[in-house]
């Protein structure tokens, strides 16, 4: 059973000869207070240093998308007789007819009428799509695991993560849509190019903040109580707090470096098993990409 933030807390100053606390959170004493954060602050670099096991999430959606009469005119960025704009936000991609490539909704100015991002081309009423491009990462994301990110609907990898470059080369091009959704982690959203106007099932692992666990199982990013335990091993933390504390004091940490060093190999080593060996090949890297899609002429 993992040891506690005080238990913990109190296994350390032991070690180093100081007095060991009877209370962490809510201690008046600079040296507790300064322990309390120095440990969360080695919950938050171990958490960075691997891809753990008991951190890593999947995260699946479904895209969103809708289809609606609307009213346009040229050079105006107002649309009105909107059927509804429930639902409707400026993480929606707007294609159709009179629609400039990369238009969003702007604002959202009533329950049948919204601005866009961009002008129409055309006056009319025409019936367009409201695709939802930016997807909300999760609550407790910190970071995506590499080649993890799957169209499930259609049994092929995305591409990605696309960088700057090349992503606004996706959005401008002539050609902005391929066999396979691009992806990129802009602004604190999962974003994908080209928006979907069908129901496509996508997924991908990620790792979790969430390394330390309440008295009641609620999980979170640091110690909040004394209770509270964290997902990482005792030794590990001990040896990491003692090194903190000694560093920040000035005093010489080598040893310590070295007893954390150990620890954290061996933490890491226990983490996940030895990959199975196989002479099957490997998945390589995809082929296709924005360098070699023509914007015209497929075939030809």
């Amino acid at each position: 059973m993992a040891s506690t933030l005080l238990q913990l807390v109190q296994q350390a100053t032991g070690e180093m000869g100081l007095n060991q606390p009877t209370q962490v959170v809510g201690n008046s004493s600079s040296d507790v207070i300064q322990l309390y954060s120095l440990i969360n602050s080695v919950g938050y670099e171990v958490q960075r240093d691997h891809n753990w096991e008991a951190l890593d999430k999947e995260y699946r959606f479904y895209t969103v998308y809708t289809t609606l009469t609307c009213t346009l005119v040229e050079d105006s960025v107002n649309v009105t007789t909107v059927e509804s704009t429930t639902g409707l936000s400026n993480l929606y991609i707007v294609t159709g007819t009179g629609i400039n490539q990369d238009t969003y909704v702007n604002t959202v100015t009533g329950a049948n009428s919204l601005t866009l991002s961009q002008a129409a081309t055309q006056t009319g009423v025409f019936t367009l799509y409201f695709s939802q491009a930016k997807y909300p990462l999760p609550s407790d994301w910190d970071r995506q695991v590499d080649r993890t990110h799957y169209d499930k609907s259609k049994r092929w990898e995305m591409l990605g993560p696309t960088d700057a470059q090349q992503w606004q080369f996706l959005k401008s091009s002539y050609i902005s849509t391929g066999p396979r959704i691009r992806y990129r982690i802009l602004g604190g959203y999962f974003q994908i190019w080209p928006a979907m106007n069908t129901d496509e099932y996508l997924g991908f692992e990620y790792m979790s903040n969430q390394w330390a666990t309440s008295s009641t199982g609620v999980t979170q990013s640091s110690f909040l109580a004394d209770s509270d335990t964290c997902i990482f091993p005792d030794r590990l933390m001990v040896t990491a707090l003692k090194k903190k504390y000694f560093e920040i004091k000035g005093f010489d940490s080598t040893a310590f470096t070295r007893d954390y060093l150990q620890q954290l190999s061996f933490a890491k080593a226990n983490d996940s098993g030895s990959a199975t060996l196989s002479f099957a090949p490997t998945p390589g890297a995809i082929l296709i990409g924005f360098e070699n899609i023509p914007d015209a002429n497929y075939g030809q």
